[in-house]
């Protein structure tokens, strides 16, 4: 679960293989998001609380913290960076380019968020710049630019 179904295993760019894991299940939590936001919004919630266990088993397991075959975090993270927003390949590309971008620099307060403990700390910086992918791409959106 932690790897991604294997994808942290690939060995050139791993958190780019996880990334591009999110995006078929990306779609599917959208589709759900246009029949009930609650209900996407649990299940975001649940990827990310298994994304935490399971990025906090993987460190134990692999015996290093933040692993780079611990892919979940970009899972979580991209699934939030695309939330909701319609199926489009300019906004799915936009939210997938951001999202590697954000998660690659660690803006404020990424980075600090890096450093909470175990598989939080893991996660965390993902969801962070999922966040900001996020706002990017619906003001892109807003402007007519996507």
């Amino acid at each position: 679960m932690a790897t991604g179904a294997g994808a942290g295993y690939i060995p050139r760019a791993p958190g780019t293989a996880g990334t591009l894991v999110a995006i078929p299940l990306s779609l599917l939590l959208n589709r759900l998001a246009a029949d009930s936001l609650p209900l996407a919004l649990l299940t975001l919630a649940a990827v990310i609380a298994v994304g935490f266990w399971s990025a906090d088993r993987a460190e134990a397991i692999f015996g290093e913290k933040d692993a780079p075959r611990i892919v979940i975090d970009e899972i979580a993270g991209f699934m939030l960076a695309n939330f909701a927003a319609p199926e489009s390949v300019s906004a799915i590309i936009a939210a997938f380019i951001l999202f590697r971008f954000f998660d690659i620099i660690k803006p404020y307060p990424a980075r600090r968020a890096e450093r909470m403990p175990g598989g939080i700390g893991v996660v965390m910086d993902d969801l962070v710049a999922g966040v900001y992918s996020l706002l990017v791409v619906r003001l892109a959106m807003a402007w007519g630019l996507l």
